[in-house]
């Protein structure tokens, strides 16, 4: 099979076509994937409220912010690292994404060793750190401490994912995706209810599920795309090549981490006002999650149309992209804001029941505060992804600093003066804040690349 051959299997160039079509068609199974995703945390939720009680939904979901600590990392970093493979794929340069492969795959399995071991050696400490309620502690450490242990499975499943998506193929990762979920789905209440692991169990069936679908994962690449399968002559050290993935990637990674700081700050100032805060906050931001996954998927497949089309040299279907999905992405978020707005009570008394009343009344504040601006999150991640398809690094890194001042303030400040409403104004908050400099950024970048657009774009 020749590499050309090899180009068209299983892959998708976003360097030809109409822009808005392909990111469109190139989002839905990226959205379909994370609203599984965010259905799975949905229904994870769901049990864990249910069957184990309100303080083990509290003892969960008080881990949140460290999950999101180290996966946001994880998730960061792969994506970032990925980006290289994408601008190689564009420019048609087939050894350099052989290469690519063995970089983030090498990179994946050292940082996963030291994350492992840093996040159990230290997550209970993080929890005392967060002021986490007493009654909850130790439900909260047998769930954290499971799944930082694991975190090597999340990792290589997310690079292997990110890299099949940075090759144009965004339905198949979505297929991998739903089928792991699937299994956790299926194994979790196995392991809570009939095996009365109870949420250390929870952990468990996640962590069996991440290596089935790695294993799932590694096998697809194997058998349809040849341009993933690493040959001989590739293992080579190329000192240049290691820390442009470093450059893009890590800024990634960290920024993640930066805004995942700002959470763990504002989940002390909520473990202050009691478990019924906390437990108001899970809930919430399970039905929230599956609300901005629309935004999220516009930023991911607007940062895999960007790459290819900067490493192919094609700038100004960059901008003609950019500004369509602009529109797309927002009308979804206003959309998903009429969505909890007037249905978000009903969806939190499925994790609560009846006679929550103050928790059900907490959760309807927080979607209807967040849903007024997630216009602002829309624009968030379209500029956000676009600057790192671009493998612009320092720009987004300082609007997630922005986003940790601002949550830091909604924790020290409006917390302290306004109790629960002031926890859910953090977010819109970091979201404004964050993509003003994002905006004035891809301005500036557009405006260097116009003398570069040719004809031919």
């Amino acid at each position: 099979m020749s590499e050309e051959q090899q180009k068209n299997n299983a892959v998708k160039d976003l360097t030809e076509g109409e822009p808005a079509k392909l990111i469109f068609y190139f989002t839905l199974p990226l959205l379909a994937g994370n609203v599984f995703q965010q259905l799975f945390g949905f229904v994870d939720t769901l049990i864990v409220g249910r069957f184990l009680g309100v303080e083990a939904l509290a003892a969960v979901g008080c881990t949140g912010s460290l999950m999101f600590l180290m996966l946001g990392f994880v998730m960061g970093a792969t994506s970032g690292f990925s980006i290289y493979t994408g601008q190689r794929f564009g420019a048609k340069d087939y050894a350099g994404i052989r290469y690519s492969v063995i970089v983030c795959l090498v990179l994946s399995v050292i940082m996963s060793i030291i994350l492992a071991i840093i996040g159990v050696i230290y997550c209970r400490e993080l929890l005392i750190f967060m002021d986490t309620p007493p009654e909850i502690l130790d439900g909260a450490y047998s769930f954290i401490v499971i799944i930082y242990g694991g975190v090597g499975g999340f990792f290589l499943l997310q690079m292997q994912t990110n890299l099949i998506r940075a090759l144009g193929d965004s339905k198949m990762p979505t297929v991998i995706q739903a089928v792991t979920l699937s299994i956790n789905i299926a194994l979790e209440p196995v392991a809570i209810i009939l095996l009365g692991l109870g949420i250390p169990g929870a952990a468990g069936a996640t962590i069996v599920s991440l290596i089935i679908g790695n294993i799932i994962c590694a096998i697809y690449i194997k058998k349809k795309i040849p341009l993933l399968h690493v040959k001989k002559e590739d293992w080579y050290f190329d000192k240049a090549v290691i820390l442009e993935h470093l450059k893009i990637g890590l800024p990634m990674g960290f920024q993640s981490s930066i805004i995942a700081i700002g959470a763990v700050v504002l989940q002390i100032a909520l473990n202050g006002l009691g478990p019924v805060a906390v437990a108001s906050y899970a809930a919430a931001q399970r039905v929230d999650g599956i609300a901005v996954m629309p935004m999220m998927s516009f930023g991911v497949a607007i940062a895999a149309y960007t790459a290819q089309n900067f490493g192919a040299q094609k700038f100004a279907r960059i901008h003609d992209g950019v500004k369509k999905t602009v529109w797309m992405s927002c009308t979804f978020s206003f959309v998903a804001a009429a969505f909890n707005i007037f249905f978000g009570a009903e969806i939190i008394k499925l994790f609560v029941g009846e006679g929550q009343e103050q928790i059900i009344q907490y959760g309807q504040l927080f979607l209807t505060v967040n849903g007024l601006a997630y216009w602002a999150l829309a624009l968030l991640f379209i500029f956000r992804f676009t600057l790192q398809g671009l493998g612009q690094a320092l720009v987004p890194t300082f609007a997630g600093a922005v986003e940790l001042v601002m949550r830091i303030v909604a924790a020290i400040v409006l917390v302290e003066y306004w109790g629960f409403l002031g926890a859910c104004l953090a977010a819109p908050m970091a979201w404004l804040g964050a993509a003003l400099p994002l905006a004035v950024a891809f301005y500036i970048t557009h405006r260097r690349m116009k003398h570069l657009y040719t004809e031919d774009d």
